[in-house]
């Protein structure tokens, strides 16, 4: 049966309490989320051969995470990605987010919601252990108008599958991009032998402050192209002027399918071997794939491996960047009386009942 349960982890900023949660499957499957940042801290899978293994990078104590880091695991906001040069302009009146990103505001600004002691209560519900995570952000928190509530609710049922919901409500007009920032690797020294394959024809293109310089381009063509299974260090490899600018992939792609969406897939990965398959699902329009291209070996886990280039890779579920500046993406803005819902789920096709005790992955 699945469980759920509580320990100390340290303090924030030495002053406030943060929490380790754990929620176990019961079939093999295990996640640890922190209630600083709603960071999902850890994440257990095992392989074809029943053999436990992490599946997202960690760092090994709270001041690692208080510490300037690149939001390892977190769920960051206000606003996901980057705001253009730190503004927009909502029903007429203009909000100014601070930029710390290369003039643009990038991931709700320097205190967002990463950078928060979110409110957590765990509980077993039927055959799922289940993880709510509150947070009250006031008028005005890093300039965004409206106070908004937000729950980040991480749910992981009997089959492997986690999942990660949000909702939230404001008491007035504001704009609202979440998303998880959990760096991954299914089981190798880096990702370049991984496989990824992103549902979406279409990615936007970027200029020297990572900001969309057009309307989404066509993949057909490019490196970008991962309507099948590539391999990551060929894509990366490849001579795009694309790739040179961002070192890599930080690009968000655009998702079949209309805005707001039913459940469907976005990305599977798959690490070398297929010792493990990675199925990335969401309600979101878009993909961030961000291959670690910053990484420098300043972080390590707690085992004191480092952190290196294309050592994990992260997969966004969100908004498109800079969509209150751009009318033609769809919205978001969210009104007073109006729920945010959106939902990811990591799911493990791989696991198979007869090889690890699991059924196979369903929805929820």
């Amino acid at each position: 049966m699945p469980t759920v349960h509580r320990k100390p982890f340290g303090h924030a900023h030495g002053q406030t309490e943060v929490d380790l949660w754990t929620l176990d499957s019961g079939t093999g499957v295990r996640a640890e989320v922190l209630t600083y940042g709603a960071v999902l801290h850890s994440l257990t899978v095992p392989d074809t051969a029943g053999v436990p293994g992490p599946v997202v990078r960690s760092l090994p104590a709270i001041d690692d995470y208080t510490d300037k880091n690149p939001y390892f695991g977190a769920v960051v906001g206000r606003y996901a990605n980057r705001i253009a040069h730190g503004r927009f302009t909502l029903d007429g009146t203009t909000h100014h987010i601070p930029a710390n990103d290369r003039g643009h505001a990038l991931h709700g600004g320097p205190d967002g919601f990463h950078t928060k002691v979110w409110d957590a209560a765990g509980d077993r519900t039927g055959s799922a252990a289940v993880l709510r995570l509150t947070l009250h952000s006031p008028h005005g928190d890093m300039g965004f108008p409206g106070a908004l509530d937000v729950t980040a609710t991480y749910t992981l049922d009997c089959t492997g599958t986690l999942a990660l919901e949000y909702t939230a409500v404001t008491d007035r007009p504001t704009v609202v991009n979440l998303t998880n920032h959990a760096y991954l690797n299914l089981g190798a020294d880096d990702i370049l032998g991984h496989t990824l394959q992103v549902d979406a024809d279409h990615y936007l293109p970027i200029d020297t402050g990572s900001i969309p310089e057009g309307p989404p381009a066509p993949v057909a063509g490019t490196p970008f192209d991962l309507t099948a299974p590539q391999p990551l260090g060929d894509r990366l490899a490849r001579p795009h002027p694309q790739l040179t600018l961002a070192g890599g992939f930080d690009h968000c792609w655009v998702l079949r399918g209309p805005a707001p969406a039913a459940l469907r897939r976005a990305a599977r990965l798959t690490a070398p071997g297929d010792r493990r398959t990675l199925e990335l699902w969401t309600t979101e329009p878009g993909l961030q794939v961000y291959t670690g291209n910053q990484l420098d070996g300043a972080f390590t886990d707690g085992t004191g491996r480092r952190h290196e280039r294309h050592g994990s890779l992260c997969l966004e579920t969100q908004h498109l960047p800079d969509s209150p500046n751009r009318p033609a993406h769809p919205s978001t803005v969210l009104r007073p009386g109006e729920t945010l819902r959106s939902r990811t789920e990591w799911r493990f096709p791989h696991l198979r009942a007869e090889e690890n005790g699991l059924r196979s992955p369903t929805a929820l």
